[in-house]
């Protein structure tokens, strides 16, 4: 496994309606490190938002698409999905603020 530090495993948020209207129940979405485990998206959400205190994180992964572009074929990149829920005593996190 490569040496994945905090500040590499959140890449950046997902903006889409449904995980903005999860935001209502202080669940925020982010694509992830590839490699990163659970206990890592917790610490780095943590970390780089002062004030959150992490409840739980469900993560999925998506396998890349397969792509044609004439007789050649080929896959698009594997991702990584993870939703954080915060406690209820926690700071909402600002980057989502005004979207």
């Amino acid at each position: 496994m490569a040496n994945v530090q905090y500040y590499d495993v959140i890449l950046k948020p997902v903006v889409t309606e449904k995980s903005m209207n999860a935001m209502a129940e202080k669940k925020y979405t982010f694509l992830v490190h590839p490699e990163a485990n659970k206990s890592m998206i917790k610490e780095a959400v943590e970390k780089m938002f002062e004030g959150t205190k992490v409840k739980s994180v469900n993560t999925m992964n998506r396998d890349g698409k397969t792509k044609r572009r004439g007789m050649t074929f080929g896959k698009t990149a594997k991702t990584k999905k993870a939703v954080v829920t915060l406690t209820e005593d926690s700071k909402d996190i600002e980057i989502f603020e005004g979207l």
